[in-house]
């Protein structure tokens, strides 16, 4: 039987690989870029880094982590975090990408979307201040782990008195955006190619 329990030192390169097997929206998203390493660098270690009292696991009755949530609750205060100490400890491993031209990989653009990342007003951040990444590989999925993680986290945020948690899913990841509204998140105004949600807490 599948349990939730707080994130601990150690997890980290299981969250990475679950990361990268979820990390196409959804599906496995080994070898897409040239360095696998880089989704779980920009969606899920820099949230344990920094506030690992927001991160929860699931284990696997034989003691696999085999999915997780993160969160940070106060999303411009993460983002400054994210630009001014994270980012900039892998400018030398994934530069900068240059001025962005035709023939531009799938890869410079997630590094150019990491060196984009700034403080600053939020587009939710009045009302939706926290934000999540969820995965669940996909033998943990279908059993109301994802549901028992958001709840794991809300109840987390709200003891913190967090008024707020959104999340922003690619428009392509179908499984998501049909299972946000089933665990009380609404959908908002979002950009192309994305949907956002949100839920008060």
């Amino acid at each position: 039987m599948s349990r939730i329990r707080a994130f601990r030192p150690g997890d980290e390169p299981a969250l990475a690989d679950i990361c990268l097997k979820t990390a196409d929206a959804g599906a496995d998203a080994t070898g897409i870029l040239r360095d696998d390493d880089l989704w779980a660098e920009i969606f899920v270690l820099p949230y344990a880094a920094r506030h690992p009292e927001f991160a929860f696991v699931v284990e696997s009755d034989d003691e696999r982590v085999v999915g997780y949530i993160v969160g940070a609750p106060d999303t411009a205060a993460f983002e400054d975090w994210f630009a001014t100490q994270w980012w900039p400890r892998h400018a030398e491993r994934w530069p900068e990408p240059g001025p962005e031209a035709e023939g531009e990989t799938r890869q410079d653009g997630i590094v150019r979307y990491a060196y984009g990342r700034r403080s600053g007003p939020q587009p939710f951040g009045d009302e939706y201040p926290a934000h999540l990444h969820i995965d669940l590989l996909p033998e943990a999925q279908g059993q109301g782990l994802g549901r028992r993680l958001i709840e794991t986290l809300e109840h987390a945020l709200r003891e913190a008195g967090v008024p707020g948690l959104h999340l922003v899913a690619t428009a392509g990841n179908a499984g998501a955006i049909a299972f946000y509204p089933r665990v009380g998140f609404a959908p908002l105004p979002s950009p192309r190619g994305t949907q956002a949600f949100g839920k008060r807490l």
